[in-house]
């Protein structure tokens, strides 16, 4: 099934679309600090201005439980205008009958925000009663916010029950690029997956299983791993729960296994590289933090030759020097490989944090603003926030 566009829709002029963007962003003195998520749901929003639409944006910040002044979107709103061009009014959220009146008062063309919706009881629970208050508000629904579509939440699956709903062109592209590498992967698909969250990287692990040529793996899931196989693995962050499940899967000949791992303590004092058949890592002091230097160059090998790759999760403890070359090493060999050559396919936080701190995103085919939505797409799951606008 097929989800619905908004680019399908004829006649958009003077009409209320309300669009759920995903604008959690991290803020500082009053500033956002990456605006990366805002720019990637420009095409949309500037599509429906284009349009002659009336624009009324619906994002959360933090997880506030009633208002809380330090998450306010001003700060975003003000940083969307600049983008713009012009001035984005943030509308009052706990009272929308008022803004309902000012809202149809609005001019075609014109950009406003809603005020952080999590300021509002019952957004996160997908109160009825707030999802039929918001789409009092408008004549047509935009899902756009990607990173929020596997929340069942008023403003994503709830307004979709009562107003005409379709998929902006932020949805649209992210699934499309998930979808390449799910459904018609060009050989061989390569996947790097790291991190530390076992309960959201098993269900990945076992899905692409059936898909990929090879995953590479790292980070937690290798120290799970090492520990399930009855090595002693010091602090490492291991994940007790799973020791089955990654018995299971990473025992498969398409895992690829590093062969040496960085050790050492978590100031990165005492690091040095060890080979697996070696570990032996007695004293809790002591720990794996990332992938060793015989690993990089076993890992480039099967990215190097890959036409399609996706990646996410670190591969170490990158944020203490001297644990960053593993992470660092993928990421740069998943730039030079994508965007021609391959296609390559990123998300998730920290994933995100390298490329951007290397100064890669522009080098992958594409960047996913979603993190758990990602890896749940991944996973093969359905996310509610998408099902709401299929046919």
């Amino acid at each position: 099934m097929r989800i619905k566009s908004i680019e399908q829709v004829k006649n958009l002029a003077n009409k209320n679309v309300l669009v759920r963007v995903d604008f959690n962003v991290p803020v500082k003195n009053g500033k956002v600090l990456d605006n990366y998520k805002i720019k990637k749901s420009l095409a949309t929003i500037k599509f429906l201005v284009e349009k002659r639409a009336k624009v009324i944006l619906v994002s959360h910040l933090g997880r506030p439980e009633g208002v809380d002044k330090k998450l306010s979107l001003k700060p975003v709103a003000a940083e969307l205008g600049k983008f713009l061009q012009k001035n984005v009014k943030l509308f009052d959220v706990l009272d929308l009958k008022k803004t309902k009146t000012q809202i149809d008062k609005l001019f075609p063309s014109t950009v406003v925000m809603l005020e952080n919706i999590r300021f509002v009881k019952g957004e996160p629970e997908n109160s009825e009663k707030l999802a039929k208050e918001l789409a009092g508000l408008a004549e047509i629904f935009v899902m756009d916010g990607f990173a929020v579509a596997h929340r069942h939440a008023a403003s994503v699956t709830g307004i979709a029950k009562h107003l005409p709903a379709y998929a902006g062109l932020l949805l649209e592209e992210e699934i499309e690029g998930l979808n390449r590498s799910l459904q018609s992967p060009k050989k061989p698909f390569v996947v790097m997956l790291g991190g530390v969250k076992m309960e959201t990287k098993i269900p990945v692990l076992k899905n692409l299983l059936k898909k990929a040529n090879y995953i590479l793996v790292g980070g937690g899931i290798l120290s799970t791993y090492l520990w399930a196989k009855g090595y002693k693995v010091g602090g490492s962050l291991i994940d007790k729960n799973f020791k089955k499940e990654i018995l299971r899967y990473c025992s498969k000949r398409k895992v690829i296994l590093p062969v040496d791992v960085i050790v050492g303590t978590k100031d990165g004092k005492l690091a040095r590289a060890t080979e697996i058949k070696k570990l032996n890592l007695k004293n809790k002091e002591l720990a794996v933090y990332d992938i060793g230097p015989r690993t990089i160059k076993l890992f480039s090998r099967y990215i190097k030759k890959a036409n399609t790759l996706v990646w996410n999760g670190a591969m170490g403890y990158f944020e203490q020097h001297p644990y960053e070359y593993g992470t660092y090493s993928v990421a740069r060999l998943l730039a030079a490989r994508a965007k021609g050559r391959a296609f390559g396919i990123t998300g998730g936080g920290e994933t995100m944090e390298v490329l951007k701190k290397l100064h890669l995103i522009g080098d992958i085919d594409m960047a996913s603003t979603g993190g758990g939505s990602m890896l749940e797409y991944l996973s093969g799951k359905k996310l509610p926030g998408i099902e709401v606008l299929k046919r």
